[in-house]
């Protein structure tokens, strides 16, 4: 009997480990070609299917999902504190950004970054110096409807680690680039198994 020229690729992807093998089992052309043909069908349907439902989710997506995803806290120190009392707050909170309030308005920024470049970089003593003379002033901040593509582009070009976010001067909250990583590769693994649940069915 006559091999279409698929053959071998469809009987790879029936679960044949050789060509060899392959070649001794006597199946049908048809049915070779059909299966092959509806394989290549499905796998197509669902890399488009995730392409194009990605464009359209980071495209809409704004941060608001991830602030309604999970409880988020904010945490927060007066501008007079000493760098040593900030740091140990951030370690028991265990977060690398404490954002810098006095009288609930965001003053500033104080991170790990900070507290090597400002603080031990300087050759300053972190219990004599206050988090106000150290912190990033005016940091730069999102409201809870920026796009999530926007918030990992702030991230990537500003070469920062930490966003806060604010609306209407009310602070809500600081998303991180790992927040959004995670979110990101969460919201890609739900996308695909979606997509080959429904085309399974």
């Amino acid at each position: 009997m006559k091999r279409p020229s698929n053959y071998p690729v469809a009987a790879a992807l029936l679960g044949f480990s050789s060509p060899a093998l392959a070649e001794t089992v006597d199946l049908p052309v048809p049915f070779l070609e059909w299966s092959f043909y509806v394989l290549l069908l499905f796998g197509l349907a669902v890399a488009i299917g995730i392409f194009i439902r990605r464009g359209k989710n980071n495209s809409n997506e704004q941060l608001n999902a991830m602030f309604e995803s999970a409880e988020r806290k904010v945490h927060s120190v007066n501008p007079e504190i000493s760098v040593t009392e900030c740091v140990q707050r951030m370690n028991e909170l265990g977060i690398g950004a404490m954002l810098v309030m006095e009288n609930d308005r965001l003053a500033g920024i104080f991170t790990e970054r900070d507290g090597l470049t400002r603080v031990l970089g300087a050759g300053l003593d972190p219990s004599a110096t206050k988090v106000s003379a150290v912190m990033t002033a005016d940091p730069i901040c999102v409201t809870p409807s920026t796009p999530l593509d926007e918030a990992r582009s702030i991230i990537t070009h500003q070469r920062i680690r930490h966003l806060p976010v604010v609306q209407d001067g009310k602070v809500l909250g600081m998303v991180s680039s790992g927040d959004l990583t995670h979110w990101l590769i969460r919201d890609q693994a739900m996308e695909i198994r979606d997509l080959v649940d429904s085309a399974s069915r």
